[in-house]
């Protein structure tokens, strides 16, 4: 099976130099155009024309970023037979235009693929990937794992004690209001893995302090804890493992959009999540909740140890 995927991958790798439909495609995998759509689509979990236009435009963001060639030229290496075909495609994917794409400096090219199969632009993305626990591992982890368990916890709390004024309120951001109560700080905490996963994935900007009430029970919030964080932890283990948190990426969720290096994102937002879960164990405590621990790294280390 794994021989016969990477078949099937290499014919689309392979065509990105030369004009291929999806017919053409299939005649070099030596199937028929159906057979080698749900095979392909059943093992690559995307369908072969789909990856082919997402690899030529992760390339199209490659050379933009890394080579003096200009964007009509990429436009055509990229198969599309106008500028301004290309432009639209490459505004969709990358939420900006190929031109102001350049001007950003990005050196993150890569689109979100749950396979994981992108332009490798001459690196052997498989370096590192065996590699055993490092202080991402510990991190994302431990992160993970102490705020699930406090919304566990926050579950068991009636809605009046998750919505009660904390006694001291705290203003994180500049541009957030403070912290009001247990359930906003879990809320917020959610938020910020929403926010940046939907910046590195290209997904639409959540409903922040807006959502509907049915989504901010901490039930609710768990669940889209457990979303935000297959996509969060999806992009970066990649990142590791390239040890490319110096690399940069566009966050077109700003107005207007930024550019950040993946490391100091990453460690925004241990950092910031890390507060805020300190002051959520003070306030499930004052509750009369009963917390282990003091949330720190050194209790997840210590699950796996057990484990």
């Amino acid at each position: 099976m794994e021989n016969e995927a990477q078949r099937l991958r290499g014919v689309v790798l392979a065509s990105l130099d030369r004009e291929q439909d999806a017919t053409g495609l299939a005649r070099h995998a030596h199937r028929s155009r159906t057979q080698f759509y749900r095979v392909f689509r059943a093992m690559i979990e995307e369908t072969p024309v789909a990856m082919r236009r997402r690899l030529l435009l992760e390339r199209a963001a490659w050379q933009l970023c890394r080579t003096q060639l200009s964007v009509t030229d990429i436009a055509l290496n990229a198969d599309y037979g106008s500028l301004e075909a290309f432009t639209r495609a490459f505004r969709k994917a990358y939420k900006v235009s190929p031109s102001h794409y350049r001007r950003l400096g990005v050196t993150y090219t890569q689109l979100y693929a749950a396979n994981g199969i992108h332009h490798c632009s001459g690196t052997d993305k498989r370096k590192g990937t065996d590699q055993s626990m490092d202080l991402f591992d510990i991190f994302s982890g431990q992160e993970t794992w102490h705020t699930r368990r406090l919304l566990i916890l926050a579950d068991a709390l009636s809605e009046e004690q998750l919505d009660r004024p904390l006694q001291q309120e705290v203003r994180i951001f500049p541009w957030d209001g403070p912290d009001r109560s247990l359930r906003q700080l879990l809320d917020r905490m959610v938020q910020t893995k929403e926010v940046w996963a939907a910046a590195l994935t290209g997904g639409k900007m959540p409903l922040l302090d807006n959502a509907p009430a049915e989504d901010r029970t901490p039930s609710a919030m768990l669940a889209r804890m457990d979303r935000a964080d297959a996509a969060f932890h999806g992009v970066l283990a990649d990142v590791r493992n390239r040890n490319a948190w110096q690399d940069t990426f566009v966050d077109a969720l700003c107005e207007p959009p930024e550019t950040f290096t993946f490391g100091g994102m990453f460690a925004d937002v241990i950092t910031f999540n890390a507060h805020r879960r300190m002051l959520a164990i003070d306030a499930l405590q004052r509750l009369g909740a009963k917390v282990e621990g003091c949330g720190s790294p050194i209790e997840y280390v210590a699950t796996l140890a057990g484990e």
